[in-house]
């Protein structure tokens, strides 16, 4: 059965982190129609002026992170110590766990195109030990389907698989449409499915979609798009089984309950909050 769109949400012009321009597409009033997935950012620039500020060194706690570049270059390094650079076709699943501190600090580069999820944790996992998970380009199988090419950055599909998350088992695909050509997805049926037109316009379910636009579906096991006639379109498909727990949520932490959000961030005024 098709889904239906149940909800779009347009991005809005956001500045977060040191002053970095960025279309926010989902935030805190979304969670509960979008569970597992809590926030969208989108990056779309040709100015270094708007993303160079970066995002230094912050906390992060019940959550994981999915930052996915198109084009553009990102250094970043943590309190694990870690220290690499997400490149074009590039992305870096980040666990955070119990907690953790890092700082993602945009390059110039032509363009700066991409995104950054955050995916909630279950309840038994808010607390497991921060992890990095970067994803290469050769990781990111590319698969010709008709005119379509769909890149798997997580989860499977026809038989080429993306990364294999440890916690949520979410889907995501960066899926290429040239002008008028289509594509039908087929997804479980207990999943939470939404597509983001990260570049170009979508006729999905009878609808214009614009660009920057996340899409909800409701009940169903398939999922059709079309690139509008006239003009290319890449659309960023995501899909994983709604966790269904209570959410409480500051800044850039998220937990279950105020307390549970409250021993953070005292713990982060103690200089407790890393448990490695």
């Amino acid at each position: 059965m098709q889904r239906k769109i149940i909800n779009t949400v347009q991005g809005v012009a956001a500045v977060d982190g040191a002053g970095v321009r960025l279309t926010r597409v989902l935030g805190r009033s979304d969670v509960e129609a979008f569970d597992p997935f809590l926030m969208l950012d989108s990056f779309d620039s040709l100015n270094p002026d708007d993303y160079v500020r970066g995002f230094p060194m912050h906390p992060h706690r019940g959550i994981e992170t999915i930052t996915y570049l198109i084009e553009g270059r990102i250094d970043h390094e943590d309190s694990l110590g870690n220290k690499g650079t997400i490149s074009s076709g590039q992305a870096q699943w980040m666990t955070a766990g119990g907690g953790i501190l890092h700082q993602e600090m945009p390059k110039e580069t032509p363009r700066m195109l991409g995104f950054q999820l955050w995916l909630n944790l279950p309840s038994q996992d808010k607390m497991t030990p921060p992890q990095y998970y970067d994803i290469t380009q050769e990781m990111v199988p590319a698969v010709q389907e008709g005119e379509a090419t769909v890149r798997v950055i997580s989860g499977e599909y026809k038989g080429s698989h993306g990364a294999r998350p440890r916690h949520v088992q979410a889907t995501l695909y960066d899926i290429t449409l040239p002008a008028g050509a289509s594509i039908e997805l087929s997804n479980d049926p207990a999943e939470n499915v939404f597509v983001f037109t990260i570049l170009g316009e979508a006729l999905i379910d009878g609808h214009n979609i614009r660009e920057k636009t996340a899409v909800l579906f409701g009940e169903g096991d398939k999922v059709t798009m079309q690139a509008s006639q006239g003009t290319d379109a890449r659309v960023i498909y995501y899909a994983a089984k709604p966790l269904k727990e209570p959410i409480s949520w500051g800044g850039p932490i998220v937990m279950n309950t105020r307390e549970e959000l409250n021993r953070a961030f005292d713990e982060l005024q103690r200089g407790t909050f890393l448990q490695h």
